[in-house]
């Protein structure tokens, strides 16, 4: 409750720095008007205050009225962003599956060979849950609810994401099969999948435990643990 008190008193101080640090970005990089630059803004401003409030009420407390007031906004002007609340959820479930993507989509295509692409990859996909924490705990909570009706959809859209990122890290381990660094014989596709799966299960001891299981010290020890048997002794 205090952090969300804290939250809502700093809003206006909150649009402010907004406007400057986000209207200077965007200008740089893409040639808007000004009111589109402010409605960019505006819509900043309206997923981070319901971003705060599901995560400290559950999607299901909380109305749209509750977000339009604590983001200082009319709910006229809220449901000019947002046709309604699962609208709004959807576009905050899948800014972070974007992130995920985007973040990731750059480590696996950095790095000198395919074990510093690896290392790169384990490292950003742990930087970017711990940004994204509160988004990752919300969909967490939210689609374990059979009443939750925007399952389905949603996590077909992810799902599509992430079937994405696994075939381009498949691509990583069919060049090391192919230069001798990874032993032949494995599907590469499984492989990633693989990969996946056991730093998802760092990420969960991260996120339920943190202090006994740090993130990026437990998404390198998941890392080595994986490549023992896979990777060739040179």
């Amino acid at each position: 409750m205090l952090s969300r008190l804290l939250f809502l008193n700093c809003i206006p101080a909150r649009m402010e720095i907004y406007a400057s640090l986000f209207m200077t970005t965007i200008s740089e990089s893409i040639p808007l008007s000004r009111r589109e630059r402010e409605k960019l803004v505006q819509r900043r401003l309206i997923l981070d205050t319901a971003l705060e409030l599901f995560a400290d009420r559950g999607y299901h407390s909380v109305t749209m009225h509750e977000i339009a007031g604590a983001a200082e906004f009319a709910i006229g002007s809220l449901y000019s962003f947002f046709t309604n609340k699962e609208d709004l959820y959807r576009a905050i479930m899948l800014e972070m599956a974007g992130k995920f993507q985007r973040r990731l989509g750059e480590a696996r295509t950095s790095g000198s060979d395919e074990l510093e692409k690896l290392s790169n990859f384990v490292k950003a996909k742990g930087e970017v849950f711990i940004e994204n924490i509160a988004s990752i705990r919300l969909y967490m909570a939210e689609t374990r609810g059979a009443s939750f009706n925007l399952k389905a959809g949603l996590d077909g859209q992810i799902r599509e994401m992430h079937e994405e990122g696994l075939r381009h890290l498949a691509t990583i381990f069919e060049s090391g099969q192919r230069r001798g660094v990874f032993a032949p014989g494995a599907d590469p596709y499984l492989l990633a999948c693989a990969l996946d799966a056991v730093t998802n299960t760092a990420l969960l001891l991260a996120l339920f435990d943190p202090e006994r299981h740090p993130c990026e010290q437990r998404m390198g020890d998941m890392l080595k643990i994986f490549l023992e048997p896979v990777r060739l002794k040179q």
